[in-house]
């Protein structure tokens, strides 16, 4: 097994816009000749479009594009402008009287890191598309990562800047990727090591507090729970799988998340997962659903590991840093 760069994919591209100063971007991955798409949600608050598209009994073989944006529900509309460059480019779903690109999108929440006004919309997502085809995509504060943060059970004031991160392999032909916007209610863990490398922030700004053990203190039922959470991913494979199998894929990469991120698939939570398929090459079912929840932790721990400060929230290599100096 050997690592590859995610933009290696052929049959794909991917592109990322954001608006660093209001907190917010979106993530656009395009095939122009179609994927077929399966799709699991886990966390009981998502913001979505397009979904029954993904469902094993919709009609729709394959979608031209997957958005991963900011700005809540409010920023689905970015997906208005992805179709609108790929109509232009004329990719889509022909019925003849015209080519209907197909695109399903989901979003996190990121409204309370710095300008809630601005969210993305129909022009960040033509511009990320326009920035696919210039190959602009990179892991960090960009895209649907720009806004994106972690540790967040006691609120904004303890939680740790995050981002968008990618990790991919090669077994002999087959190729697996993932990306993935890590914005999660819980701590995140480095899934080779178990060290925990963001989350809830102690008193002190420079420890960890332990997100778990503090959901453990009282069984009170919270009605208003912080839900300015979600994390979203595509895990992305040269192997050919149908809808069905694409569906379960997804499911078995939730696993990686769980590796990664606890609490993790909470109902202040989002979690989704789209499983893609931009190839012809043969795999073995169970193999590759195994190793995408390896790859897509390692995805988490690109975002985390990438991400800088920003917004007044500390980030990986912040904490790090000051731990190295024993403050």
């Amino acid at each position: 097994m050997k690592t590859m760069d995610i933009k290696e994919f052929q049959n794909i591209k991917i592109g990322n816009a954001e608006n660093a100063e209001a907190g917010t971007g979106c993530t656009v991955i395009i095939s122009e000749s179609g994927m077929r798409a399966g799709l699991d949600v886990r966390g009981g608050g998502p913001a979505s479009r397009e979904s029954e598209l993904l469902k094993p009994v919709a009609a729709a073989e394959g979608i031209h594009g997957v958005v991963l944006g900011g700005g809540s529900a409010y920023g689905l509309d970015a997906a208005g402008g992805v179709m609108q460059y790929l109509e232009e480019q004329g990719i889509g779903f022909d019925v003849g009287i015209a080519k209907v690109p197909l695109v399903c999108q989901s979003d996190i929440f990121d409204l309370t890191v710095a300008d809630a006004g601005v969210r993305p919309d129909k022009a960040m997502g033509y511009e990320a598309c326009k920035n696919a085809y210039a190959g602009n995509y990179q892991d960090g504060n960009y895209g649907a990562g720009t806004g994106a943060t972690v540790g967040k059970l006691k609120g904004m004031d303890y939680c740790m800047k995050s981002g968008i991160g990618s990790y991919a392999v090669q077994v002999g032909d087959l190729q697996l990727g993932a990306i993935v916007v890590v914005n999660s209610l819980g701590d995140i863990y480095d899934f080779e090591t178990g060290k925990k490398i963001a989350g809830m922030l102690a008193e002190d700004r420079i420890s960890f507090e332990d997100s778990e053990e503090f959901l453990y203190r009282s069984t009170e039922v919270h009605d208003n729970k912080f839900v300015g959470n979600t994390t979203i991913g595509a895990i992305i494979t040269n192997a050919r799988f149908d809808k069905s199998q694409l569906c379960k894929i997804a499911a078995m990469t939730h696993n990686g998340y769980a590796r990664s991120i606890c609490p993790v698939h909470t109902t202040a939570d989002g979690d989704s997962i789209y499983a893609l398929s931009v190839g012809e090459v043969s795999a073995d079912f169970d193999m590759v659903g195994t190793l995408a929840a390896k790859v897509m932790s390692g995805a988490i721990t690109k975002a985390v590991k990438s991400a800088r400060q920003a917004y007044g929230y500390p980030a990986y290599e912040d904490i790090a840093s000051k731990k190295a100096d024993g403050e």
